[in-house]
């Protein structure tokens, strides 16, 4: 009995291990229906597996990048879905559509706004890369970049890359 108590300790402990300190169980079970939803809305907007890809959201000096590339070097499937999505993405932004961010989000990413305002003033630069592809964002307008890394940022904390948001400076 005294191991069977043991085990199920044990495996309870184990399924919450990765709450993070100082968080309720409500607060996390939200966090966790949250990036449930965001992983499901993201598999239909992008058109791709998320779990089968990894993002990351780089900035520089003059703006950052949108990177996605398939976690397997085999998985063509995934690779060419992530290229036209991505390729799309960066015809769809200098148009000033921002749909499919909402579409994955639920809400339109801070920063989107003033990158729909100020297009003309941002290039949106499509590139292979050999498991995917990226979209790099740049501009000298100042405002526009400030918008461009703020989206950045965002896109960093909601898919949780843990990629750096400290931009380089000029």
């Amino acid at each position: 009995m005294f191991a069977l108590a043991i085990s199920l300790a044990s495996s309870a402990f184990a399924q919450h291990s990765a709450m993070p300190a100082g968080m309720t169980h409500e607060q996390h079970m939200a966090q966790m229906k949250k990036e449930a939803e965001l992983k499901a809305h993201g598999n239909v907007a992008m058109g791709f597996d998320q779990d089968k890809t990894t993002h990351h959201f780089t900035m520089s000096a003059d703006g950052g990048a949108i990177e996605v590339s398939a976690n397997d070097a085999a998985d063509t499937v995934s690779i060419q879905q992530v290229r036209s999505h991505l390729q799309e993405t960066a015809a769809a932004f200098a148009q000033g559509d921002f749909g499919k961010p909402l579409a994955t989000h639920s809400e339109l990413p801070p920063g989107a706004p003033v990158m729909q305002r100020l297009k003309a003033a941002i290039s949106f630069r499509y590139a292979d890369m050999p498991r995917g592809g990226t979209v790099r964002i740049a501009t000298t307008n100042p405002e526009a970049l400030a918008a461009v890394q703020e989206f950045l940022t965002y896109q960093v904390t909601e898919h949780q890359t843990g990629d750096p948001v400290d931009a380089p400076r000029r």
